[in-house]
């Protein structure tokens, strides 16, 4: 259990909402359903109605700040089985064709488990994309749609995904990597969301890991 999993969650029963496309650009085709995930009915690009209204705040903020920006959703909510779906992907993908004994195995779940979330069934510990309350996203130029550089790519696996991980480089390439970073963050924080501590492009607010930042008592938002 992650320390955020124990912040109890009073459902808000807030429907989910689209993100709309006339204001955001969406990652297509999205990168998930490329590689076979299957989210049903649903599309992976809507949120919860009053964290999509906050989404839309920092969308405000940051062109305000940089009008030639937008932000560019990578996506938002998943259902378990696509957790579990990209769990099991992230874990092949991992091992590669490396024959592991036990404590091999362990070392690789280790790893997939320090940047995804468990795909739990059980109501009181969500996988925090499973709420419709997390997004992951980046900053893109406007007009070509051509993402700014991060210095790592989402989903990576490793210390290049933490927020600060450039924080301290002399190298100006790097340092303009972290000016990136901390952009996105200002005017996502400022909308009111919260980043995940391992991932600079992972934000939320209302789910546990919102409360457990926060220090609220309980989470707005359970599975969906």
């Amino acid at each position: 259990m992650k320390p955020y999993q124990s912040i109890p969650i009073v459902e808000s029963e807030e429907p989910l909402a689209p993100i709309p496309t006339d204001l955001f650009q969406l990652m297509q085709p999205h990168p998930y359903m490329v590689l076979g995930a299957c989210y049903g009915e649903r599309s992976p690009y809507f949120l919860r109605e009053m964290v999509l209204r906050r989404l839309i705040a920092a969308q405000v903020c940051l062109q305000e700040k940089s009008a030639d920006l937008s932000l560019q959703i990578f996506d938002a909510y998943r259902p378990i089985a696509v957790q579990e779906f990209m769990v099991n992907h992230t874990f092949a993908e991992l091992k590669g064709d490396r024959p592991l004994d036990a404590l091999g195995e362990k070392a690789v779940w280790e790893q997939v488990y320090q940047f995804w979330a468990l795909p739990s069934e059980n109501p009181a510990t969500p996988p925090p994309h499973s709420t419709g309350a997390a997004v992951d996203l980046t900053l893109v130029a406007t007009e070509s749609g051509t993402a700014l550089a991060m210095g790592g790519e989402i989903d990576e696996i490793g210390d290049r995904s933490y927020p600060d991980f450039y924080a301290d480089s002399p190298n100006p390439m790097e340092h303009q990597y972290h000016l990136n970073r901390l952009l996105l963050r200002e005017v996502m924080t400022k909308a009111g969301f919260v980043q995940h501590p391992n991932e600079w492009w992972h934000f939320s607010y209302g789910d546990q890991m919102w409360a457990w930042q926060k220090q609220k008592a309980i989470a707005h938002y359970g599975k969906i």
